[in-house]
């Protein structure tokens, strides 16, 4: 059973968004419990499993997501990487397409002659929210400028003045995790527009905490760009924007607002290509 480990939203090893990719066999999902303590061993952000649905070359798989505690029902990078792994193997050609069933409805990626990799993600537009009173604690600061809910996302959204502010959080994950109960289910996104995008080749930044998935600071978010990306579109007046989300490891994220989807572009390396030894298998 393959296993790899595959840096997503980087064109370079050890940047992006670190996924584990677990390709099954066709037939019925294992155990969940069996899932569950392979992402839990993974101990990344997510690890994703793969199956497939009638013959390899119909470019159509089951996908499900788990951190190292909980499954999730939307997780770009891990999409973006589990297409890497598929057009690593020539399950998806250049130029080709593959469609994945999972909990938020059926997800394409596009993978491009260059490598690249277009998903196709259902939108989370923003409305006005609140924040809760701990919140301001658990981040060291209450300098927002505004606060968005995410709907079906799960995150709370918050929007600084500038990049800098959002660069200079030092948050206290254990009292994040604590939000859960004050109605963040799932994690905190930050976001200011880019103090230069001229010269950084970005528009705007962000940064995502989690809160109800045992996951801290995650490197890259594909699914929050699915509520970014309407916001900045609103706020800059245009439909194809760039971010980069400023953790320490970085990775960058092109996007396009297409109708209600989000298209999400990036790039992935594969930093690990093994297998499960049989003791480990289902």
């Amino acid at each position: 059973m393959r296993m790899r480990i595959i840096d997503a939203f980087t064109d370079e090893p050890f940047a992006g968004n670190p996924a584990a990719v677990c390709l099954l066999p066709e037939g019925a999902w294992p155990d969940e419990g069996w899932m569950a303590r392979v992402g839990a061993e993974m101990n990344l952000s997510e690890t994703a499993f793969l199956r497939p649905l009638g013959s390899s070359d119909e470019g159509r798989w089951a996908i499900r997501w788990f951190t190292p505690a909980v499954e999730v029902d939307l997780c770009g990078h891990a999409t973006l990487a589990a297409t890497h792994a598929l057009a690593s193997d020539g399950l998806v050609a250049p130029g080709g397409e593959v469609v994945f069933e999972s909990n938020s409805g059926p997800l394409r990626a596009k993978v491009a002659e260059d490598g690249g990799i277009t998903l196709d993600f259902p939108l989370n537009p923003p409305k006005p929210g609140s924040a809760p009173a701990a919140l301001a604690e658990a981040l060291g600061t209450d300098a927002w400028i505004a606060v968005w809910e995410t709907g079906a996302l799960g995150d709370l959204m918050l929007e600084f003045v500038d990049e800098a502010s959002v660069r200079a959080l030092r948050p206290d994950h254990t009292r994040l995790a604590a939000l859960v109960d004050a109605g963040i289910p799932r994690g905190v996104i930050v976001t200011a527009r880019a103090d230069d995008p001229e010269t950084s080749g970005y528009d705007f930044v962000s940064r995502w905490f989690g809160t109800g998935v045992d996951v801290g600071e995650d490197p890259v978010t594909g699914s929050a760009h699915t509520a970014l990306l309407p916001l900045w579109v609103a706020h800059l007046n245009r439909d194809t924007l760039v971010g980069r989300q400023v953790s320490r490891r970085g990775g960058t994220v092109r996007l396009h607002l297409e109708g209600d989807r989000a298209l999400l572009k990036g790039r992935a390396v594969t930093m690990l290509d093994g297998t499960l030894a049989e003791a480990a298998r289902p």
